[in-house]
């Protein structure tokens, strides 16, 4: 995906970068063009290692205000994956970080939306049975200082509850969305109204766990047999958008590659390893806020990365669709 917040770099430049930051440069062996938001590219270290550079954007890149230090919230992810006790969240290796780049071990097979067709029916089931239980392990994960939001202090986007801390980043996207003229097709002040109407279940919401928030095919990877009877999780990347919030969250985008619902495969490993979600009469009211959330993101990011009118058209159902759940919901003003 082409964005405007790539840092292209040529190769003796990217090898510049790496040993005037890492001590150790680099061979570039090709652009990995799929990611939407850092250029990244496949490189041979100097002692001999296949590795993964993601940059951060280039200076005086429009990025939203949620964005802002975000590639310091993927290098804290990798460091606290690899600090749970046994293991169990399988991610890359974190081998250098700067503030300009991030140096990442690379994950062995390939990304689940590109494996996806090959996969007999009861190989994605037990796929998705090994997601959940990798995801309640990510969920163990809590913030040092017990805040809610995002962790990276420049995005000034973090508070001691959760209905605060949401209803700050609905904000923050509202405001990118005024300076972009963001196309919402629903006025900000009724986004701000149903935010408002949701706050007794986001009041639910009191232990901040880390969400991934990303988690689509796209950054799952896996190994899986030619045939397709069987497939292991190898990897999980792209942690930059991660925020310390309420665990449903990470539904919405799981949703994305299956069955997320409470008799879902994925639920069933979820709980098998431990994890619990609530999904008690407040949830589909919770969960549809978050669908609006990622709506009003998707199509707000849209602006500064200079994506084209087909996918804008998807976000912006995606937020429509997400309004009007709300719009129906238990408690909703009409």
């Amino acid at each position: 995906m082409r964005s405007q917040t790539k840092r292209h770099l040529a190769p003796d430049q990217l090898d510049d970068l790496l040993r005037a930051g890492a001590g150790v440069g680099c061979r570039v062996e090709s652009e990995l063009s799929d990611g939407w938001f850092s250029a990244v590219y496949r490189v041979r270290l100097d002692d001999g290692r296949p590795a993964v550079v993601k940059l951060a954007p280039p200076d005086g890149a429009a990025v939203l205000r949620y964005e802002r230090g975000i590639l310091g919230t993927e290098a804290m992810v990798y460091r606290r994956i690899a600090g749970l006790p046994g293991g169990g969240v399988p991610a890359p290796e974190l081998l250098y970080a700067e503030e300009e780049f991030l140096v990442l071990s690379v994950v062995e097979g390939t990304a689940w939306d590109k494996a996806a067709d090959r996969l007999t029916p009861p190989a994605e089931a037990a796929a998705r049975r090994e997601l959940g239980a990798i995801t309640a392990r990510l969920h163990t994960l809590a913030p040092e200082d017990g805040r809610f939001g995002y962790p990276a202090a420049l995005s000034g986007l973090l508070a001691t509850d959760w209905r605060t801390a949401f209803t700050a980043m609905v904000e923050a996207l509202l405001e990118d969305a005024e300076r972009w003229q963001s196309p919402l097709d629903v006025p900000p002040a009724e986004i701000r109204r149903l935010v408002a109407e949701g706050g007794d279940a986001l009041e639910e919401v009191t232990e901040p766990r880390l969400v991934h928030f990303d988690l689509w095919p796209g950054n799952i990877f896996v190994d899986s047999a030619d045939d397709g009877s069987h497939a292991r999780i190898t990897g999980l990347i792209d942690h930059e958008r991660a925020f310390w919030g309420d665990p449903a969250a990470e539904l919405v985008s799981l949703a994305f590659g299956g069955d997320a619902g409470p008799d879902s495969d994925l639920i069933t490993g979820y709980t098998e390893a431990g994890g619990s979600l609530d999904f008690g009469p407040a949830f589909p009211h919770r969960l549809a806020l978050y669908q609006l959330y990622l709506g009003l993101l998707l199509v707000v990011e849209c602006g500064p990365r200079g994506f084209g009118p087909a996918h804008l058209a998807f976000c912006r159902r995606m937020l429509a669709d997400a309004v009007t759940r709300l719009r129906t919901a238990p408690g909703t003003a009409p």
